[in-house]
């Protein structure tokens, strides 16, 4: 039994993992968020998903999530990388194809801010509004996040440049198979940077001064995501140079 004991983009990054388990385990029961069980009881692994705070199925050996990277002796250099390692519902896929419409432009998926509860949070979102001197007409901008701020919100009625799927997005199932439509991710250090990685999509992760400790130092790629860039502050607290340069990126992209 793994059981997910940290964040909901910790848990997508280690997943990758739990099905490895299954080469030395006849049964591997996976503890998660609720949120992420239609997630990864999509991807038929014959791996029993339980939902946290639930009954769990007897197990004799347990391991927390975040712990096998040491249990599979893990290097940079033997980091499981069969990417993508998540797939979206293919039934949910076609519903959002529908959702989304016929397709004009290139699709930009946007997640700006994470749980406002993270005890870092204010180092990793960015207002919606100053995130927004990024966006161009010549791409479809859509918001891949479920939650969205007072503040946030008001500024996606007011301009009506980002197409806002909140009230769609039921669980991370539903955010993989949106993700899945987009040409490329723009995201700040979020569970859905994670999922995108985790899709094999094209990503580019926004990253404060001081990082988190998966995304290590001094270099604009990671280990864990080879299909994501890294986009890192130049100065504490200060996103204007990291705005200029994705802004440059997306010039060069020739949409």
């Amino acid at each position: 039994m793994v059981h997910a004991e940290q964040g909901l983009g910790d848990t997508i990054q280690f997943y990758r993992y739990v099905p490895l388990l299954r080469d030395r385990h006849r049964k591997v029961i996976f503890e998660v968020s609720p949120s992420l069980v239609p997630l990864f009881e999509s991807q038929h692994e014959n791996i029993t998903i339980c939902g946290s705070g639930g009954a769990l199925p007897k197990f004799d050996m347990q391991c927390p999530l975040m712990s096998l990277p040491l249990a599979f002796k893990t290097t940079l250099q033997t980091i499981p990388l069969s990417i993508p390692y998540l797939f979206p519902g293919a039934q949910k896929v076609a519903a959002w194809r529908e959702v989304l419409g016929e397709k004009k432009k290139y699709r930009i998926g946007l997640a700006w801010s994470g749980n406002p509860a993270h005890r870092d949070d204010v180092r990793r979102s960015i207002p919606l509004d100053t995130l927004a001197h990024i966006l161009t007409e010549a791409a479809e901008w859509h918001a891949i996040q479920k939650n969205i701020r007072d503040r946030d919100r008001d500024y996606l009625i007011r301009s009506n440049s980002i197409k806002n799927y909140s009230g769609l997005l039921k669980d991370f199932s539903d955010t993989a198979a949106l993700i899945s439509e987009m040409d490329l991710v723009i995201a700040v250090d979020t569970a859905a940077a994670h999922l995108a990685g985790a899709l094999g999509k094209r990503v580019w992760i926004l990253l404060p001064f001081h990082p988190d400790y998966r995304w290590l130092r001094d270099r604009d790629d990671s280990p864990w995501y080879p299909t994501a860039q890294l986009f890192r502050q130049a100065e504490d607290g200060k996103w204007d140079d990291v705005l200029k340069r994705i802004s440059g990126e997306l010039d060069a992209l020739h949409f």
